[in-house]
């Protein structure tokens, strides 16, 4: 048995698109902003970048990633617990801190990290890890490396989840519930009120990803957890500086006061290279871009939504079952999914492939996420031609057209 046999089928699918000419694996030439690429040669359309606030171009943040480069160098070249603590770093984790009214925030090199990590640590042998089931990878990565037992309720379900912990009411060990603000590929929000009803009811502690919903949702952009009134009782919230924020990196943060312990018991926060000065400069103008600006730019986002979801659903096309800045375009088979996305490219739009096991319940779409940086035009831009592109695969109907009605 060779070494890679196991992905025999990964093999022969990834070959597969290759011959037909719809590689899912693009390279962008060059990025011209937040909205434009230069990919295959051709001035390309974005709407697949998680970009949500558009700040990969501010000029807030770039300016200060520039600065923070010339002042200490361009990367750390080590992890938290050596050399790779600078001021900068606790100063973002105090500004996130109180961003979020928490005593405690760690700031990980990925929003990857920041679940794989902090969530294996938390709960151990004895425990259990409870999780809705579509949760992210790094989420199922997470269950991977601890010894807690794991537990999927339904997706979205607080039925299915009071269902888990009531058999478990009556286990010794702890009870992590782990569940997210806005979900990855349906761009469905969680029914979060209820799912922390019922894990306080069972004694349980709430982590909540908010990846997709920072910035996107709340008075003040903290996510879901702000939005429906629970940021008070949830136990932990993480997220990701690579969406709203427009850079990279992950944090936790908390109001528990053993905390800080993970510092020295994470490994994932141990044991890897803190982000570079650059990245954390730049985070902290984002954040205070989103302090002092989030209201226009979410106005702006959920307008976007708006044009780009209300479209192409007038168009006949089935879609995620709400508004939110990821829009999941339901296609009926891998196949034509990526026929889709390839003849979109070519067409000068760029949008996500999602296929399985990447996605729940089997479904084949196309990811579209959506910026503050869109114009409307862009965006009805991206409707008109998704949308004839269906109808030539036969995703969405052609128009009936009217019959004329005889005179006399």
């Amino acid at each position: 048995m060779g070494i890679f046999d196991r992905h025999r089928h990964l093999i022969d699918t990834y070959r597969t698109m290759q011959e037909a000419g719809t590689d899912p694996l693009v390279t962008m030439e060059r990025v011209l902003s937040p909205t434009e690429a230069l990919i295959n040669g051709r001035k390309t359309l974005l709407v697949g970048t998680n970009n949500y606030f558009g700040l990969t171009f501010d000029k807030e943040c770039i300016a200060a990633a520039v600065e923070a480069t010339r002042a200490e160098g361009t990367g750390t070249t080590g992890s938290r617990m050596l050399n790779g603590t600078y001021a900068e770093h606790a100063a973002l984790e105090a500004e996130l801190a109180d961003f979020y009214g928490m005593k405690h925030c760690i700031v990980t090199t990925t929003g990857y990290q920041a679940n794989l990590g902090i969530i294996s640590t938390l709960v151990g042998d004895g425990d259990y890890l409870v999780i809705d089931a579509d949760s992210h990878a790094s989420i199922y990565d997470a269950c991977k490396q601890t010894q807690a037992t794991v537990i999927r309720f339904k997706h979205n379900d607080p039925a299915s989840l009071e269902a888990r912990l009531r058999r478990l009411k009556d286990e010794p060990g702890n009870k992590l519930v782990v569940v997210e603000g806005i979900y990855s590929m349906l761009g469905d929000t969680a029914p979060l009120k209820q799912l922390v009803d019922v894990t306080k009811r069972y004694g349980g502690y709430t982590m909540v990803d908010e990846a997709h919903s920072l910035g996107a949702l709340g008075e003040h952009g903290r996510g879901l957890v702000e939005e429906v009134g629970v940021l008070d009782e949830v136990d932990f919230v993480v997220g990701t500086f690579s969406k709203t924020l427009g850079a990279v990196g992950g944090f936790c943060v908390s109001n528990h006061d053993g905390f800080e312990v993970l510092r020295v018991a994470t490994r994932a926060y141990m044991f890897t290279a803190s982000l570079p000065p650059s990245i954390v400069a730049s985070v902290r103008a984002a954040l205070r871009i989103v302090r002092r600006d989030g209201a226009k730019l979410r106005d702006r986002l959920w307008d976007n939504v708006a044009t780009l979801y209300d479209g192409l659903a007038a168009a006949g096309f089935r879609l995620g079952p709400e508004h939110g800045p990821v829009v999941a375009v339901m296609m009926p088979d891998q196949m034509t999914t990526v026929a889709v996305w390839k003849a979109l490219l070519d067409d000068g739009i760029y949008v996500n492939v999602a296929v399985p096991p990447a996605t729940p319940g089997g479904l084949c779409l196309l990811r579209c996420s959506l910026s503050a940086a869109h114009s409307r035009a862009q965006l009805q831009h991206m409707v008109e031609r998704l949308t004839a592109i269906g109808r030539r695969f036969g995703v969405v109907a052609m128009p009936q057209r009217k019959r004329a009605v005889a005179a006399g």
